[in-house]
């Protein structure tokens, strides 16, 4: 958290970013006092919430931001839901001194939240000069997170292969095995052990390690492959697995080909 005591000198502008809908709401400069609510007819409102998801457990005069000397306060204005600071449940009438980066929730379960900070367009650029540090840290929050959505036609293509290339490795392996009961027990404890929770994993595995050891070191399994197709099954695997998570196989998707080919 940073300290607040150079802000006004600086002219740097401040905002309450709400966290569930990306939305910036300036806070007026050279108002001593910025009431947080609902537009109503009784009492004027600064910022208005009335428009954002889960308006409804916000009062209509819920909170208010206090500014003396320099120095800004929160105050709970006897609101239905209450309101929080750092998930610490505020006393009604009460002052709290707020800091940068700090998350401010208006009622429970954190259905309406906001953050405490710089203006988006000037936070970069501005200076303070303090003996804290200037870096806010905003956790959870990442507004340039980007998701990247597989077109359906890749998924298929992708699966397709997977699928192909597993046929492709099966259809010429040839494995033949020899098992002994104790190593039959060891394989069907060790998945027992880890399909329950209660029990340390780990287990599971040594037993499947021990049962696989025994098989190997028993000389009661022998395999034949070909090296061919078990390349072939291995690449139409890779780029299936690709093709299916990201639509593209080194940088490469049925878009960017079709484009090539216009």
């Amino acid at each position: 958290m940073q300290n607040l005591g150079t802000l006004q000198i600086t002219g740097l502008g401040l905002e309450l970013f709400h966290t569930q809908s990306n939305t910036c709401f300036e806070i007026p400069q050279n108002y001593p006092v910025i009431r947080i609510g609902k537009s109503n007819e009784q009492v004027p409102i600064d910022i208005d919430v009335l428009d954002l998801p889960s308006a409804d457990i916000v009062s209509r005069v819920h909170a208010e931001i206090i500014v003396e000397a320099n120095t800004y306060y929160l105050i709970d204005l006897g609101s239905s839901n209450g309101t929080f600071l750092n998930d610490k449940k505020l006393e009604s009438r009460t002052r709290y001194p707020l800091q940068l980066g700090d998350r401010i929730d208006l009622g429970y379960d954190k259905k309406v939240t906001f953050i405490f900070q710089y203006k988006q367009q000037s936070k970069h650029a501005a200076i303070v000069q303090t003996n804290q540090p200037t870096t806010i840290q905003h956790q959870g929050i990442n507004n340039t997170q980007q998701v990247q959505l597989v077109d359906g036609k890749s998924k298929f293509v992708g699966l397709t292969l997977m699928v192909v290339g597993v046929l492709i490795f099966a259809a010429n392996t040839r494995i033949g095995i020899g098992v002994g009961i104790s190593t039959i027990l060891l394989l069907i404890g060790g998945v027992v052990i880890l399909l329950q929770r209660r029990i340390n994993r780990n287990w599971g595995w040594v037993l499947i390690g021990l049962g696989t050891a025994l098989i190997v070191f028993s000389g009661r399994l022998f395999a034949s492959f070909n090296l061919l197709a078990v390349l072939l099954s291995a690449s139409l695997i890779f780029a299936g697995y690709k093709l299916f998570k990201t639509g593209k196989v080194f940088g490469y998707g049925f878009n960017s080909l079709k484009g090539r080919k216009d």
